[in-house]
């Protein structure tokens, strides 16, 4: 767990020890359940720190996330980027999302067992959650490290996200032509692309480049579309 808490120190993030501790623990119950569920094709201990806790927390010294009270993750699967960030600033309410059910109990059983008492997971679809009164754009932030295409991937997130709040997509590192072709759809929802930002990380060269969505206007109502159709027909302009 030392790069972490190198990592942790870097970011000017309190309580590391017990933290860390925290994070240790769903480490291990996530691996846990991947011998019975599929969370996570990663089961190196070393690897899992690098790729899942610190990948996850690249976004946690933005201003836009420092100043953020609530955050969804969208796609959450295993619980990341959601849980790391959850553990490591326990004052900022988060709400982790799945359209597999079986992960989400999962998830909401190891955040039990590990006292993460800031963190609700539920089951669906985004295009079906968004909707919802109690979600559609309720959120300061979005977080994502889901595997869809830009554009398809922000008619899932923006939709959640106050006008002011920010989406954060977490990408590959050869995503430009991906965001550019996005950026018709992105404005469609309300949003703008603010920033993309490669971080650099001494502990992992697992590089993510954080693609940071300004949403400056409502999202129109007749987004998301119906469930499925985002994935198969990618907005554009």
């Amino acid at each position: 767990m030392n790069s972490l808490r190198v990592f942790l120190e870097k970011n000017n993030v309190d309580n590391i020890e017990n933290k860390i501790a925290a994070l240790e623990s769903y480490m291990i119950g996530i691996l846990r359940w991947n011998e019975k569920v599929n969370l996570t094709a990663i089961t190196d201990e070393r690897e899992f720190i690098r790729k899942h806790f610190i990948d996850s927390l690249l976004c946690c010294s933005s201003s836009e996330f420092l100043s953020a009270e609530t955050v969804i993750d969208v796609g959450t699967g295993g619980g990341f980027p959601g849980i790391p960030l959850a553990v490591c600033f326990p004052s900022k309410k988060f709400l982790l999302m799945d359209s597999l059910a079986k992960r989400i109990k999962i998830v909401n059983e190891l955040c039990d067992e590990c006292g993460i008492r800031n963190v609700t997971a539920v089951h669906g679809r985004a295009e079906e959650l968004a909707r919802q009164k109690d979600m559609r754009e309720k959120f300061d932030i979005c977080v994502s490290r889901a595997v869809a295409n830009m554009s398809t991937l922000s008619e899932y997130c923006l939709p959640f996200v106050r006008k002011g709040g920010t989406f954060i997509a977490y990408k590959g590192p050869d995503c430009s032509g991906e965001i550019e072709e996005a950026e018709g759809a992105i404005e469609i929802l309300g949003g703008r692309v603010a920033r993309i930002e490669t971080p650099e990380v001494d502990e992992t060269d697992f590089q993510h480049r954080l693609v940071y969505v300004a949403k400056e206007k409502e999202t129109p109502m007749a987004y998301p579309r119906k469930p499925g159709k985002p994935g198969k027909e990618p907005l554009k302009r």
